[in-house]
């Protein structure tokens, strides 16, 4: 169950980081938790340079980090005003850095949008995301390429991902649970895998209607086991391009969907956890 009382805000001062600014607020005044925004001075590599240069002098990590929290101690002071906050600024690996202090200091969720960059950059997040991703235990919200998304900054519409493993009903409850603190509707799609390519065929497409009802009959069990009552959708084809459109079509402002821990059996739709990610129209709150 959702209770979230510390959220931990990674701010690199992007553009993205901005845009994130106002979802922190809403949720962090809806649910009354505290704020830490954290910074991090990324150590740099050092690379010898060609034989017969002079090598470069090495920046300073205290002056960095100085520099940096006189930064960010000016940062969104009036947009975080009024609400617990305070600000850390370290030395590090920023992945490595954020999920320690997550693991260390009793962080319920941490909110970070991510970046792609380069000719293909829809089709990447950000290392550091990934990274944090992969090996926090909370959930993280998230959100790609935020300036080309829209959504409320307390979503009126969240849309649970639903897959059909054992750790299905958790998931739904803690969505469940997150939609009656925030005044949310909650909706839940399931996506059952494509038989074909070849729908227009009648065989073809009676043995996806099987598949399908088969799904709605193990997503209606686990739904009774989480004791949620929701409305569900079975529909079929690519996981994070279904999830996106039904998003699109219900207006969502959120998604939330299963993400597990990296030792866990991977299930379908956490295989999909990325794409979700980068294709969704709304922030995605992965738990």
């Amino acid at each position: 169950m959702p209770n979230i009382r510390h959220i931990l805000f990674p701010y690199d001062f992007s553009d993205q980081g901005v845009l994130a600014v106002p979802f922190v607020r809403a949720l962090a005044n809806r649910l009354g938790a505290r704020i830490t925004a954290m910074s991090v001075v990324a150590t740099p590599l050092w690379d010898a340079p060609p034989f017969g240069m002079p090598a470069l002098p090495m920046p300073d990590p205290e002056e960095m980090m100085a520099e940096l929290s006189t930064r960010l101690d000016a940062a969104f002071t009036h947009e975080l005003g009024g609400l617990p906050a305070e600000r850390v600024v370290c030395t590090g690996d920023p992945a490595l850095k954020i999920t320690e202090f997550a693991h260390t200091n009793g962080v319920d969720l941490i909110m970070m949008p991510t970046h792609g960059f380069g000719v293909f950059r829809s089709l990447l997040i950000g290392s550091v995301t990934a990274k944090v991703l992969h090996d926090v235990h909370c959930p993280v919200w998230t959100a790609t390429h935020a300036e080309e998304q829209w959504a409320p900054e307390l979503a009126g519409t969240v849309l649970c991902a639903m897959d059909d493993t054992s750790r299905a009903p958790a998931v739904l409850q803690w969505a469940g649970d997150f939609c009656q603190r925030t005044g949310a509707t909650l909706k839940v799609i399931h996506v059952a895998p494509p038989v074909s390519d070849w729908l227009a065929l009648p065989d073809e497409r009676e043995l996806q209607e099987q598949v399908c009802e088969q799904a709605r009959i193990n997503i209606e069990a686990l739904r009774q086991t989480a004791a949620v009552e929701t409305p569900i959708r079975i529909a079929s084809g690519s996981v994070a391009e279904t999830i996106a459109e039904e998003a699109r079509q219900d207006e969502a402002g959120l998604v939330i969907i299963g993400r597990g821990v990296a030792h866990s059996t991977l299930g379908r739709l956490r295989t999909h956890v990325y794409g979700i990610v980068q294709k969704s129209p709304c922030p995605v709150l992965s738990v």
